[in-house]
């Protein structure tokens, strides 16, 4: 939905100018020109700062979190085993753009190839998509825990925690090879200048002289088939989750089983608000400026690297006092 909105408007917001710059005859052009963040060139350095922060942040406080499972027994939990996944899946999404992006901040290093600019589009709608199941295995690790304690660890065995995390990697990376097998057929011939600050799906076929609906068809069908799928089965898991806590007897016990949630509920909220806000603002947002669009896209990058550790350090009883004993053993 959000490609296709993005398909129709990239057109008209950029001036006739910059579609003529760069104009040439060629199939598939031996580089791409990234803009940054159009219209907002001067800014780049200052909009750096924020970006830079928030990817430090993203990779101290993911190899933090695999540091910390690693370390600490207690921790070797289906749940933690995809936390741990999940911080692997962070950590490639931001290092797969951020540091691109900055170079276009701080050194204007605008160019990138036509098959590194393939690579980064299939690197992020595959682990966009793994991302999203990573949280679908860990909403049915805690409707297993919840609606059927006794039956948690005969049932999430090793065995299955890697079946689970095989299937989440072979959807996702089956999914996500048609984005750059697209992008590779269609001819360029207009321009090589792509008005975003990374190889953007939709943003990069935009610039082919030929029909690409089925591009921006197989985005919504993509769209629909694993972030629509994906919420369906958590919504699922936390309807039976929530009838399992309203039968136990005490406020109490409903409080403190509903705690073990949280985090998780906290975690997708991190991913699919974003995500969410993005695609209603590319498909609804008419008048909204082709900046604003393109660090909301930005944002949806780097938010949920940041905030998983940050949620999960908080919100876990044994991540947060194994950090906190490093941190005491170090200045003592």
């Amino acid at each position: 939905m959000k490609d296709i909105a993005f398909c129709l408007r990239v057109g008209h917001l950029l001036p006739d100018s910059m579609l003529d710059s760069n104009t040439t005859d060629f199939t598939n052009p031996s580089t791409f020109i990234l803009l940054g963040i159009p219209g907002l060139e001067r800014a780049h350095v200052w909009i750096s700062i924020p970006f830079c922060t928030m990817y430090i942040i993203a990779i101290l406080g993911n190899f933090t979190i695999l540091f910390i499972v690693k370390m600490e027994q207690s921790l070797h939990e289906p749940m933690y085993y995809f936390l741990c996944m999940l911080a692997v899946t962070d950590l490639v999404m931001s290092t797969s753009t951020l540091p691109k992006m900055l170079s276009i901040f701080w050194f204007n290093s605008r160019e990138i190839s036509f098959s590194a600019c393939l690579t980064q589009m299939y690197f992020l709608h595959c682990f966009s998509a793994m991302e999203s199941g990573i949280l679908v295995a860990m909403a049915f690790d805690r409707y297993v825990a919840i609606c059927h304690p006794l039956r948690h660890s005969t049932t999430l065995t090793d065995s299955v925690l890697a079946k689970i995390g095989l299937a989440v990697v072979l959807r996702s990376g089956i999914l996500a090879l048609p984005y750059p097998f697209l992008a590779r057929r269609w001819p360029y011939c207009r321009t090589n200048i792509i008005p975003h600050s990374y190889c953007e799906h939709i943003a990069v076929v935009n610039l082919a002289c030929t029909d690409i609906r089925i591009s921006s068809y197989y985005g919504l069908f993509d769209l629909c088939s694993v972030i629509g799928m994906d919420v369906f089965f958590i919504t699922v898991s936390y309807t039976q989750i929530l009838r399992a806590i309203f039968r136990l007897p005490t406020k109490d016990a409903r409080l403190k089983t509903f705690g073990t949630c949280i985090s998780h509920l906290c975690a997708i909220s991190a991913l699919y608000i974003p995500d969410f806000f993005s695609s209603l603002t590319h498909r609804f947002g008419h008048n909204v400026p082709l900046h604003f669009l393109i660090l909301i896209a930005n944002l949806y990058l780097v938010v949920p690297p940041v905030l998983h550790p940050i949620i999960y350090g908080v919100r876990t009883k044994q991540i947060r006092g194994r950090l906190l004993q490093l941190f005491t053993h170090k200045v003592t």
